[in-house]
């Protein structure tokens, strides 16, 4: 068998090995647990953001860490290896020693040797997870924006640093298990908006509020619903008495911009959105006969906008009493991401679902795509 040329040892000399040719190992002078030397196996497409140091690692005391790109949440999980892997240090190996005269003189009495500092049981694998996002409603919840505070504060960029339950963006990267990308993400299906510096939810009532105005304004200005300008728009909404904040969210909640031209951006508001508007703020006094929920609701739907019970998926239940049949509020958004907490809710909520509800309600039963088989709660429908 073909011996290596004598050299300086280190990992160079192992990766440098030609076909067929072998190379003598031993022990580091510093051989040793080193608990902070860990492993890590990742998919070729992860090296540029680890090599370019985009990733970071979070996680609250009693959190498992995960690991987050710019656009993506892995968690991370130990693997343990049959067969042991001997970690070799590069044969410039001063961050292992105390000075250099210490490393040369080591190096000089391992030439052609590869030492050997560390024995790996195992390594760390990256598994790509559904973010954690369910945290983010409930910090966003503590403390909604209101009505009361549009009276009491002049400026919504002045926000009091004493008020609880207040995140800014940083605090929200802190606690939530989630990539830049994915919590932004989520921030916008919650509907929030940055007011001061800091994340909040608008109060139900008060968006009502809001967009009843904007219907109002709408009516006497003989606005088209499909091409409103949002300088008009917020300009008489501010007039009304609404911050200007808070006028601009309205359309981003509600509407989808359609044009940009010379500084002109139009709006049009979705059909969907305002129909299930109107179907939560009817629904929110509790479940109602379909017939009579169908009729309140009709009326309250803007004049040119269309409503279809199809709108309403994910959104309600309904059940059949006698010769009856009920309809009431149940958000599938509101469930949790988790699968044991989702069913049990779900089986809370009804001891038996039929099949229909799986076929017409598939959101219902939909589990977040990273969970194990051990987590999948196996279940009968009827």
């Amino acid at each position: 068998m073909e011996q290596p040329q004598l050299g300086n040892g280190g990992a160079e000399a192992v990766l440098n090995l030609e076909p067929s040719s072998s190379i003598s190992i031993a022990y580091h002078s510093l051989f040793g647990p080193h608990d902070d030397l860990i492993l890590l196996e990742l998919d070729e497409k992860l090296l540029p953001d680890i090599l370019q140091q985009r990733i970071t690692l979070r996680g609250q005391p009693d959190e498992d860490a995960v690991l987050y790109t710019g656009s993506k949440t892995y968690g991370i999980k130990f693997v343990g290896n049959s067969n042991s892997a001997l970690l070799i240090p590069p044969s410039d190996q001063t961050e292992f020693c105390e000075n250099s005269l210490d490393c040369k003189r080591k190096d000089d009495d391992q030439q052609g040797v590869a030492s050997v500092i560390k024995v790996a049981p195992g390594n760390m694998e990256l598994v790509e997870v559904a973010p954690r996002l369910d945290k983010l409603k409930l910090l966003l919840s503590e403390n909604p924006y209101t009505f009361q505070e549009d009276l009491e504060m002049e400026d919504l960029e002045v926000v009091e640093k004493g008020n609880t339950g207040l995140y800014k963006w940083d605090d929200l990267v802190e606690k939530v298990q989630a990539s830049d990308e994915e919590l932004r993400s989520e921030l916008q299906a919650l509907s929030a908006v940055e007011i001061g510096g800091y994340w909040r939810i608008v109060d139900v009532k008060h968006m009502d509020t809001i967009l009843r105005m904007l219907f109002h304004n709408s009516v006497i200005n003989d606005w088209s619903l499909d091409a409103l300008n949002e300088d008009e728009v917020v300009s008489m909404l501010e007039s009304d008495g609404y911050p200007h904040k808070l006028a601009h969210h309205c359309l981003h909640v509600y509407g989808n911009k359609v044009d940009e031209n010379l500084g002109r951006q139009v709006w049009k508001l979705d059909e969907r959105r305002v129909c299930v508007h109107f179907a939560r703020e009817i629904l929110k006094e509790g479940k109602r006969k379909m017939e009579s929920f169908m009729k309140e609701w009709m009326q309250k739907i803007p004049e040119g906008m269309q409503a279809s019970f199809d709108m309403l998926e994910g959104e309600v239940l309904t059940e059949r009493l006698g010769v009856e049949t009920w309809i009431r509020a149940f958000s599938v958004s509101s469930l949790p991401s988790s699968p044991a907490e989702r069913f049990s809710i779900l089986f809370r909520e009804r001891p038996k679902w039929e099949w229909k509800d799986f076929v017409f309600l598939p959101s219902l039963f939909l589990l977040p795509f990273s969970c194990s088989y051990s987590q999948v709660v196996f279940f009968s429908l009827v």
